[in-house]
């Protein structure tokens, strides 16, 4: 009897999950690769970066954005320093001369989410239309905002959500971590091409000034601190829908790194889960379950094998299937992002991908995690 059910279960949520990826392969097909029309550039916008002791990062990262292949009258540069204890305030003050902005919080009451804060104190400030956030420590193309905006004045859009990789990996681990993000970003850009928006990367996110303040900003979404991107996705997605895109192009894409060690890579993707339990769309929630359960399976295949082997068997036939699901959706994102190459780190990735998800489904929505310096939630 219990074999009969945990076949059951396995069988039913393998195709649950294989339906899931291929509908994602559609939404990422659905979005057309974006080419930069030629034209007069006529929006101004407000790039903004939260930093916190980023000294050895953020120099490189404007000065990456000062070089934009784009009319220096139409953008202004705003930094925000929270409260950062090295030279990242001397850093960004260097450049003042050059037109940016240097915001310092002064905040002596605890808050759990410094980044709105200083994104919201900088909007405040902001003169462009279009507000383009991204991270202290990021580095882009000179043709990056120049293809952000072509895209935004290609359409109708209210909130342009564009693509982030990792580069210079020093290591295997450091790869594996490029591949499970190429496939987090393309989820991301599959769900804005079904309609169904569900995540996105602050290190590379535009949306309307007028939009933000309609919207009352991140209020409502505030007393968490991660969430300056995915959650306030969800609320344009809920006022404005069909006013979303996805810039699918090359040029548009943000460069980061990966983390070192496993320690900040576990405090990372708790951070990145602790946001899901501030869904208001039922549907996503529903898929983010199923996708735990589908992988804690996997587990109780493996455990139960002991006990009788075929458990072994179910298990092996379900993992076969998800693996040669994942390799044709990340095939198409690899090739978007030109790291085909990554795609040899599946095998093991498939498996290690079963355990880290399972650990984090559950860490990541409940407790604390550490975010540059500070125990938040």
């Amino acid at each position: 009897m219990v074999t009969l059910v945990i076949s059951i279960l396995t069988g039913s949520l393998t195709l649950f999950y294989i339906g899931m990826i291929f509908y994602l392969k559609v939404g990422w097909q659905r979005i057309p690769y974006f080419e930069v029309r030629e034209t007069k550039a006529s929006t101004f916008v407000s790039i903004l970066i939260a930093a916190r002791n980023e000294e050895g990062k953020i120099e490189k990262t404007i000065g990456d954005i000062l070089a934009q292949d784009y009319p220096s009258d139409l953008f202004e540069i705003i930094v925000v320093d929270d409260h950062s204890t090295d030279r990242t305030s001397e850093i960004i003050s260097s450049f003042s001369d050059r037109g940016v902005r240097l915001i310092k919080l002064n905040e002596f009451e605890k808050l759990n989410s410094y980044k709105k804060k200083a994104i919201t104190e900088a909007i405040a400030l902001a003169q462009g239309e279009l507000i383009i956030t991204t991270d202290a420590d990021c580095r882009m193309g000179e043709l990056w905002l120049k293809t952000i905006i072509s895209f935004y004045e290609s359409g109708d859009y209210n909130m342009i959500s564009s693509p982030v990789s990792y580069f210079e990996e020093k290591n295997g681990f450091e790869e594996m971590q490029t591949l499970e993000f190429l496939f987090l970003i393309g989820l991301g850009a599959a769900g804005i091409g079904n309609k169904m928006p569900a995540t996105c990367n602050g290190a590379n996110l535009a949306y309307r000034k007028d939009v933000f303040l309609k919207l009352n900003g991140f209020k409502g979404i505030d007393d968490l601190a991660s969430g300056d991107d995915e959650l306030f996705l969800h609320k344009v997605a809920s006022a404005y829908p069909g006013t979303l895109g996805f810039c699918k192009s090359w040029e548009a894409i943000v460069y980061t790194h990966a983390k070192e060690n496993l320690k900040e890579f576990i405090q990372q993707r708790k951070r990145w889960a602790s946001k899901s339990t501030r869904y208001k769309n039922k549907g996503i929630v529903f898929l983010g379950v199923g996708v735990w359960l589908f992988n804690l399976l996997f587990l109780v295949n493996f455990i139960s094998g002991f006990i009788d082997p075929v458990f072994w068997k179910i298990g092996l036939a379900s993992l076969f299937l998800k693996g040669l699901i994942e390799l044709l959706f990340l095939y198409s994102i690899c090739s978007f992002a030109q790291r085909k190459r990554l795609l040899f780190y599946m095998p093991l990735s498939t498996l290690v991908h079963i355990v880290y998800l399972v650990f984090i489904g559950i860490a990541g929505n409940s407790g604390k995690y550490n975010w540059k310096g500070r125990m938040v939630k």
